[in-house]
């Protein structure tokens, strides 16, 4: 006997959910309360699990429709009632629903003979890994990265690969353990949640397979496609193995295209390779990435200059290369490596006879650079390896320099810290670096910083600069995905809320009394930095909880105002991208180190483009630490649906009068102002003021000796 799975009651007043996702297909096996799919109200996006172990026999609604609650959406019951199940489904329907079902049993018929008639090439089977949500209005989401290959094993949760939305950054794992037996989305190509971008199953799994089941769901002109491509792929190999056999001078009659090392900014000379991002054999778009290059002054990188097949790499990662000189040939399929070499040897005949006489390791060389230039280039080599006898430590004891830099400094054993920059700022340089490893024109480095002492900027404050920003003096470009979606944001919340600052100002010199004494000790047990703002955040977590009404929501169309079960507090993180605000949840259920272990966590996360998008999902309010270089006043803007930001001003010393023992007195203390923008939609003035007179008390009097628990 089958049992209904029907739509629950997901909170007072909520009559009706709308399916987002169903995280079951008809046919697989569920235990007691795991998740059947995910149910969307205009309060809650949550889970509804199997109310039954058994097998998902029919489902009765699709993703997107709107469902009351209590009417049933599937039917769970043993394997062999899934036909009965269908019958009975079809008597309670219309003549409409029948036709839908005959159609159905029709299309289920033709899938069973297809996978009737792939079963005889592979046994195997395979777990979709599907495009997941990445947040709450988040449709789809761009593959930036695949981690893994076809044919790697992986394990559950391991990361196959990176997605990027308007939101966040982050890994998608596999759901399964297995072999990636088919990759179904290039890098670049943006997917809508829900759709199909992997197959991951048993090693005798074969990606045919998964083809003629996706053909079912689709229409003949998808199945003519997936079957050109599998053609396309044979036949590409099998030309490939052809060509390698062949001889070179009777090898193919394609073009390629030369792809240079381009000038990547005034007076740069050349640049190095740091990782390539396609192989030969790999079929690349015109101003797609095909690999990464770092200069004394800029990483980025390089795109192909045309659309088609990269033929030939003649420069491998790590390589110095100057500019104008060939790193790669992009062509036809039928464009061969030799036939470039030929063509080469065409234009310079006595240096085609010296290829044919050395040996086939020598050819690569020759192609690259003349033997003159490779004389040159051995010189410093030969410096260099005296110099890295001693291996000196570049840490985090000098200042921001390029990954180029960086590994020339290790390379010749020379010490950052002791190098005083030429570039802009102080910045150091590569010729900064030969010049102190004896390699560079030092004579002409000591007039650079001649030039540089003598000029009007060299007076220029360099405190807070970010030399890298230099390079986009003069520049237009489009902005990263963060920047656009925080333009909007911004806009959009002034054009939405009734958005007011309200500012108290603090005495934390309690505060700071107790953190200069506790701060060595609690880094000892916890692991984390004892900074100001655990304190603010613990304070203003306690005050959320008191005042309800300031931890709330306001729906303009239903008129309806929602008072937050949980404390979810974003903290507001400057990283190299743009501005992110990753989220503690429930906040009032944690102590104060807690608090301070998760700001960190997340801090470092989000630096490192480790957010999951649970971590930015979910905030009733935020907290900004505006006082990081030096503010000691502004304005935050609030993102509805919250009603709330805070603002941590920078702490300075101040002459304020005190009273002490009923007498006035002036006194030195540490003092903050705390600005709090608020939804007047939801908040009044007199509450806001007692919200932060609130937090101000609990600051000021800093009883959080028993919080600290050192």
């Amino acid at each position: 006997m089958a049992n209904s799975v029907e739509m629950p009651e997901l909170g007072e007043s909520v009559t009706e959910g709308t399916i987002t996702q169903w995280l079951k297909s008809v046919g697989d096996t569920v235990e007691v309360d795991e998740p059947l799919l995910e149910v969307s109200t205009d309060k809650v996006d949550t889970e509804i699990p199997s109310p039954v172990a058994g097998t998902l026999v029919e489902i009765l609604a699709e993703e997107d429709d709107t469902i009351e609650v209590g009417e049933v959406i599937a039917l769970i019951g043993d394997e062999d009632e899934a036909g009965s199940s269908s019958d009975d489904s079809d008597d309670s329907d219309d003549d409409k629903s029948e036709d839908k079902e005959e159609s159905k049993s029709e299309e289920k018929e033709e899938k069973d003979e297809k996978k009737s008639g792939s079963s005889s090439q592979a046994s195997g089977e395979t777990t979709d890994v599907e495009m997941p949500e990445l947040g709450e209005s988040v449709t789809e989401g761009t593959i930036t990265q695949w981690l893994k290959s076809v044919g790697d094993t992986v394990e559950v949760d391991e990361p196959l690969l990176e997605v990027s939305t308007d939101k966040v950054d982050t890994e998608i794992p596999s759901p399964v353990a297995g072999t990636l037996v088919e990759i179904l989305a290039e890098e670049d190509d943006t997917i809508e949640v829900g759709e199909a971008i992997a197959r991951v199953g048993d090693e005798n799994a074969a990606p045919s397979s998964d083809d003629s089941d996706d053909s079912d769901s689709d229409d003949d002109k998808s199945e003519d496609k997936e079957e050109t491509k599998s053609e396309d792929k044979e036949e590409t190999k099998s030309e490939d193995k052809e060509e390698s056999k062949s001889d070179s001078s009777a090898k193919s009659s394609g073009e390629a295209t030369d792809v240079e090392m381009p000038e990547l900014g005034e007076s740069v000379t050349e640049g190095t390779i740091t990782q390539w991002l396609k192989s030969v054999g790999d079929t690349v778009e015109v101003d797609e990435p095909l690999l990464e290059v770092s200069t004394d002054k800029v990483d980025t990188e390089i795109p192909s200059p045309v659309a088609g097949t990269l033929v030939e790499i003649l420069a491998e990662e790590d390589d110095t290369i100057e500019v104008g000189e060939a790193i790669a040939r992009v062509g036809d399929e039928n464009a061969a490596p030799s036939s470039d070499d030929s063509d080469d040897s065409d234009s310079d005949d006595d240096k085609s006879e010296e290829k044919k006489e050395e040996p086939k390791s020598d050819e690569k060389k020759e192609d690259k650079a003349q033997p003159a230039k490779e004389e040159k280039k051995e010189e410093p080599k030969q410096d260099s390896s005296l110099n890295t006898s001693t291996k000196v430590n570049n840490g985090d004891n000098v200042p921001y320099v390029t990954p180029l830099v960086r590994k020339l400094a290790d390379k010749h054993g020379v010490d950052l810290s002791s190098i005083e920059g030429t570039g802009v700022g102080g910045r150091i340089r590569k010729q900064d670096v030969l010049a102190a490893a004896g390699e560079g024109d030092a004579k002409a480095s000591a007039g650079e910083d001649k030039k540089t002492a003598d000029s009007p900027r060299a007076r220029w404050s360099t405190k807070s600069v970010d030399p890298e920003k230099q390079e986009l003096i003069g520049t237009t470009k489009k902005v990263n995905r963060i920047r656009e979606i925080t333009a909007t944001k911004m806009v959009e919340a002034l054009q939405i809320s009734a958005q007011l600052t309200h500012v108290q100002e603090v005495d934390m010199t309690p505060i700071w009394d107790m953190r200069k004494k506790s701060k060595q000790a609690f880094i000892d047990k916890y692991g984390a930095n004892l900074s100001f703002l655990p304190f603010i955040v613990k304070a203003t977590t306690e005050a959320l909880v008191s005042h309800p009404n300031v931890n709330a929501s306001y729906d303009p169309e239903t008129k309806e105002m929602t008072y937050h079960e949980d404390v979810n507090v974003a903290i507001a993180v400057d990283t190299p991208k743009g501005l992110l605000t990753p989220v503690i949840h429930k906040a009032q259920n944690l102590s104060l180190p807690e608090i301070a272990q998760q700001i960190a966590e997340l801090a470092d996360k989000a630096r490192n483009n480790k957010l999951k998008p649970n971590d930015l999902t979910g905030a009733t309010f935020t907290v900004t630490n505006i006082g990081s270089e030096g503010a000691l006043l502004d304005t935050p803007i609030l993102v509805p649906p919250q009603a709330g930001i805070l603002g941590t001003a920078a702490i300075q010393k101040r002459a304020v009068v005190v009273n002490e023992n009923g007498q006035d007195a002036i006194a030195i203390r540490q003092m903050c102002f705390l600005p709090f923008t608020y939804d007047h939609q939801v908040i009044d003035g007199a509450d806001a003021g007692r919200f932060i007179t609130t937090i101000k008390d609990r600051l000021e009097t800093a009883d959080f000796e028993a919080d600290l628990d050192i």
